[in-house]
C-alpha cells in the first residue's frame, strides 16, 4: 500500500529525465576524506557531499541490514543527537552531551576507547547551545592525526587522535584552573573584545559560542561560531561572529575575517545609523565547506541582531545571511553573495554549502550550491563567485512596523526552481475535501498572508490580524536537521525540505525585556519578538496539501529537477480521519526532514512509517523509487554517515543520545 502511494506521487515527476541524465562524469568518485571507506569530515569530504563510494550494502541485500551495535551517550548526558561521527584511520570520533565530550569509539564493537572533557567555566554555563555539537575536525601534524573541536565556551582544543591527550605545543596555557597546559586556545581572546578568561565577554555586550566543528584546510584550522538565538533577545548590542583562522600545529592566530565591516572595509556602507559600532551576530553556526585544492573555505552566515526586527540597523547589513568565500592562507574575501538583504525573517543559512564539479557545454565547471530556508538553491562558480544561472533582484513587500526599513528587493535565483513552498495562496492549502479547505481558509482570515518575504506584523496592527504568516517559515525549506547530500559522480544534489510557515508576535521591546530580564546597561530595541505559535489545519491536520516534506533530486549540470518523493509515510492522523477514511490518499510524507547519505549504489534516508515506527529507507538515485526499508531502533536525526571497517560497511544513525550502527548480518 505504501509503495503504491509513493509511486502515485512519482507519476507527477520527470523520472524519464532522471534516468536519461545521470551519465557518470569524468572526475573521481572518491573525494579526499572518503577514500577507502573513511569519513574524515562532518560531511564526509570537505565538499560536504555526504557521499561515500562504499558499495557493500546495495539494493539486493539492503533488507538484510540489522543492528550491529549501539553506543549510548547517557553517561555523557547526551540528549539532542546532532553530531555526525567521523571515521578516520580505524577509529570513530564524535562529540556527546552538553559538555561536548570528545569520544573515540571502536568502529566494530561500539566500545568507548577514550574521552576528553573540557573543564567547567562560567562561559560554558551561560552558553545556550551546549548540546548542539555537530562533530569534530581532523588534520595531521608532523604525520600524526589530530582531532580538533570548538566548545560551547569557545575554546579550540587539539587532541592526539590515538590517545586523546592534548597536543603538545598547541596554543598557550589557559589561566583557568583545571585546563591542560597545552593543546587549548582561548578564542574569545582573539575576537578583540573586553573579556575575562573565566567569565568571557560581558553579557551586556553579548556572548559567543560554537555548535559546528572547525574545518582544517591546508594546515589552517578555520573556526566559525554561534550566538544566542536572535528570537531570544531584546537588546540591540551584540558582538560580531568574526571568522578565525589558526595554525593547525601551533594554534597561532593567523587571521580574523570581520563579518561586520568597519570604516574602509568592503561593505561598510551597508550599515547605517553607525550600527556597526555596537551590534553584531552574523555568526556562521552552520558547518563550513572547503575546496582543498584551491585553498578556499566557504562560510554561510546568520542574520544580524535581532531576529524579526532591525529598525536600529538600517541598510543591507553585509555580511549577514550571506555566503562568503575566503582565502584560507590570508582570511581575505575572494567573493561573497548576500542571500537576504537586511534579514529580519530568521532566514539564516542553516547548512553547509555543497561543492561539486559539473558538466556544462562540454566543460567541467566547479560550483558551490547553497540550499536555504527560502527553498532556493543559490549556485555559483566556486572560484569566481559568478552565479551559474541568473539571480534576479525582485520587489518584495515593505514593512508596516514603525521604524523598520526593509530592502525593496531580494535576490531570486531563476534556476534551479524552488524545491518547496514559497509564499501562501489558497492553492497551497489542504485539499482532501472542499470542506476542509474551506475551514482552513476561515482559519487564515486571522493572519496577514502573502508572498515570499512577507514581513512580520506588529501585534497592535490596524488591520486587526493576530499576526503575519510568512512562508517558508524559519523552520521550513531546508534546516539544520536535514542537510543536503550530493553524488559527485553525477552532479546530482539531493535536498530534503518541508512545508512550513512562521508567525511571531512583535511587540514593544520593553515587554520582551521584562520577560528576559536582560542585564542592565543595555539598549532595548523599540520592538522585539514577544512570542510565536504555529498554525494548524482543521482537526489537527496539516494546513498544507501534501507532500508535507520531500526529497528533491536536482541535476546541477542543468539546474533541472529530476524527481521528488515524500519523506516517510502518511501519518495515522490522516489515515484515520473520519472524513478521509474511504479516500485513496497518496503518500503525504510525515512533515519531518530526512537525514541522508549517498553511496555509489543508493540514497539512504531515515524516516517514519505511518504509525511512527522509525525506518531506514533505500532509494534508487536515478528515479526516486523506494527499493527497500528496514526498521531501526529509534528515530534518527541529522548525523547519518557510512564507513567501511575491516572490509565491512556500516551505516551510522544518530538516534537521540545514542549511535546505532547498522550492518549486514554475518552468516
Amino acid at each position: 500500500m505504501n509503495e503504491r502511494r509513493t509511486l502515485s506521487w512519482c507519476a507527477r515527476i520527470l523520472a524519464v529525465a532522471a534516468a536519461c541524465s545521470l551519465a557518470p562524469l569524468s572526475f573521481a568518485a572518491e573525494a579526499p576524506g572518503t577514500k577507502n571507506g573513511e569519513w574524515h569530515y562532518l560531511g564526509g569530504d570537505s565538499a560536504h557531499t555526504r557521499y561515500s563510494p562504499a558499495n557493500e550494502i546495495n539494493a539486493d541485500n539492503f533488507d538484510e541490514l540489522e543492528e550491529a551495535w549501539i553506543w549510548d551517550g547517557a553517561s555523557f548526558n547526551a540528549a539532542s543527537g546532532r553530531s555526525t561521527p567521523s571515521y578516520i584511520d580505524g577509529m570513530l570520533y564524535t562529540v556527546a552531551g552538553p559538555r561536548r565530550h570528545v569520544v573515540a569509539i571502536d568502529p566494530k564493537t561500539g566500545e568507548t576507547i577514550w574521552s576528553y572533557r573540557e573543564p567547567n567555566t562560567r562561559r560554558y554555563e551561560y552558553s545556550m547551545r551546549k548540546d548542539y555539537g555537530k562533530g569534530v575536525a581532523y588534520g595531521k601534524v608532523d604525520g600524526k592525526g589530530v582531532i580538533y573541536i570548538s566548545s560551547p565556551a569557545f575554546f579550540l582544543t587539539a587532541l592526539d587522535a590515538k590517545t586523546g591527550e592534548p597536543l603538545k605545543g598547541f596554543g598557550k596555557p589557559v589561566p583557568i584552573e583545571g585546563f591542560p597546559k597545552t593543546g587549548v586556545v582561548d578564542m574569545v581572546a582573539d575576537l578583540g573584545h573586553k573579556y575575562t578568561p573565566y567569565e568571557g565577554i560581558p553579557m551586556e555586550t553579548g556572548y559567543i559560542t560554537a555548535s559546528a566543528p572547525p574545518i582544517v584546510v591546508n594546515g589552517v584550522v578555520v573556526v566559525g561560531n554561534s550566538h544566542e538565538q536572535g528570537y531570544n533577545q531584546s537588546r540591540i548590542e551584540n558582538i560580531p561572529g568574526d571568522i578565525l583562522g589558526y595554525d593547525a600545529k601551533t594554534g597561532k592566530l593567523l587571521w580574523k575575517f570581520n563579518v561586520l565591516p568597519g570604516p574602509g572595509e568592503f561593505g561598510h556602507e551597508t550599515w547605517e545609523n553607525d550600527a556597526w559600532k555596537w551590534t553584531g551576530d552574523i555568526s556562521s553556526w552552520a558547518p563550513l565547506s572547503a575546496d582543498q585544492e584551491r585553498g578556499i573555505v566557504y562560510v554561510p552566515t546568520n542574520g544580524a541582531t535581532l531576529d524579526f526586527y532591525g529598525g536600529f540597523r538600517p541598510g543591507d547589513n553585509l555580511f549577514s545571511t550571506s555566503l562568503i568565500a575566503l582565502d584560507v592562507k590570508t582570511g581575505k574575501r575572494k567573493w561573497h553573495f548576500q542571500l537576504v538583504h537586511h534579514d529580519i525573517w530568521n532566514y539564516d543559512t542553516p547548512t553547509a554549502p555543497v561543492l561539486l564539479d559539473v558538466q556544462m557545454n562540454g566543460k567541467t565547471v566547479p560550483i558551490v550550491a547553497q540550499v536555504t530556508k527560502q527553498a532556493f538553491t543559490y549556485t555559483f562558480n566556486r572560484v569566481t563567485g559568478e552565479p551559474i544561472w541568473p539571480i534576479e533582484e525582485r520587489p518584495v513587500p515593505a514593512s508596516k512596523i514603525p521604524g523598520e526599513k526593509l530592502s525593496k528587493t531580494q535576490p531570486f535565483p531563476t534556476k534551479p526552481a524552488p524545491f518547496d513552498n514559497q509564499g501562501l495562496t489558497e492553492d497551497d492549502l489542504i485539499d482532501f475535501t472542499p470542506e476542509l479547505r474551506a475551514e482552513m481558509i476561515e482559519i487564515l482570515k486571522d493572519y496577514d498572508t502573502g508572498p515570499l518575504f512577507q514581513p512580520p506584523l506588529h501585534r497592535d496592527n490596524d488591520e486587526g490580524y493576530k499576526a503575519a504568516l510568512w512562508c517558508p517559515g524559519d523552520i521550513g525549506g531546508v534546516n539544520i536537521d536535514g542537510p543536503a547530500a550530493a553524488d559527485p559522480t553525477t552532479g546530482i544534489l539531493y535536498v530534503t525540505s518541508r512545508k512550513h510557515c512562521t508567525t511571531r508576535i512583535i511587540a514593544p521591546g520593553a515587554e520582551r525585556d521584562a520577560i528576559l530580564e536582560e542585564p542592565t546597561g543595555t539598549t532595548i530595541a523599540d520592538y522585539a519578538v514577544l512570542s510565536g505559535f504555529g498554525v494548524r489545519g482543521p482537526d489537527g491536520l496539516n494546513m498544507f496539501k501534501p507532500p508535507y516534506s520531500r526529497i528533491t533530486a536536482i541535476d546541477m549540470n542543468t539546474g533541472e529537477h529530476l524527481w521528488y518523493i515524500p519523506v516517510g509515510e502518511t501519518p495515522e492522523i490522516v489515515l484515520n480521519h473520519p472524513a478521509l477514511k474511504d479516500m485513496d490518499i497518496p503518500n503525504t510524507g510525515t512533515g519531518r526532514a530526512a537525514p541522508m547519505t549517498v553511496t555509489s549504489e543508493l540514497l539512504f534516508y531515515a524516516g517514519d512509517g505511518s504509525d511512527g515506527t522509525p525506518y531506514l529507507y533505500a532509494i534508487d538515485k536515478k528515479t526516486g523509487e523506494q527499493l527497500g526499508k528496514v526498521e531501526v531502533p529509534e528515530r534518527s536525526s541529522y548525523g547519518m554517515m557510512t564507513y567501511v571497517h575491516e572490509g565491512k560497511q556500516y551505516i551510522m544513525l544518530q538516534t537521540g543520545p545514542r549511535l546505532t550502527a547498522m550492518a549486514l548480518a554475518d552468516y
